[in-house]
């Protein structure tokens, strides 16, 4: 992919995820304008550049990370994704956290510039927040979306 596709998915990335501000929380819903989980939104933004899912997400409960154990979250970004081994947090990539350092990774979101991303806060809404050093620490790995035809 040339720099000039790359910064044009990053902006078409960018630009949807900042589309879902605004909508409300829950738990394993993907509808822009009614409501979403952290993952949900990550599915929408992929359903606007790509069209369908790669695959099914399945039922999942709160806390299926503690009681599982297994890196579902992960696998399934480098499943899908391009990882970004540098790290770095640059605008349109897909950043994932642990909430714990022995947990697996449970979070997700969208940076839409270096320093904040867009995230479906639980209780709340998709929000845009900085990454200031208690998610920094958090982060287990930073992702970027293939380019149409490369999954």
């Amino acid at each position: 992919m040339s720099r000039a596709e790359s910064a044009s998915l990053e902006e078409a990335v960018v630009a949807e995820a900042l589309s879902w501000v605004g909508t409300p929380y829950r738990h394993q819903a993907s509808r822009k304008g009614i409501a979403c989980d952290c993952l949900g939104l990550v599915r929408g933004v992929w359903r606007a550049l790509h069209g369908t899912e790669p695959e099914a997400a399945g039922p999942y409960s709160m806390d299926w990370a503690e009681t599982g154990g297994r890196e579902q979250l992960l696998a399934a970004a480098r499943r899908h994704f391009l990882e970004c081994p540098d790290g770095g947090l640059k605008a349109g990539r897909v950043v994932l956290f642990r909430w714990r350092p022995h947990l697996p990774a449970k979070h997700v979101g969208v940076l839409v510039k270096e320093d904040a991303f867009v995230h479906a806060y639980e209780g709340r809404a998709v929000v845009v927040s900085q990454i200031v050093p208690q998610w920094r620490r958090r982060i287990a790995g930073v992702f970027a979306f293939p380019a149409t035809g490369e999954r």
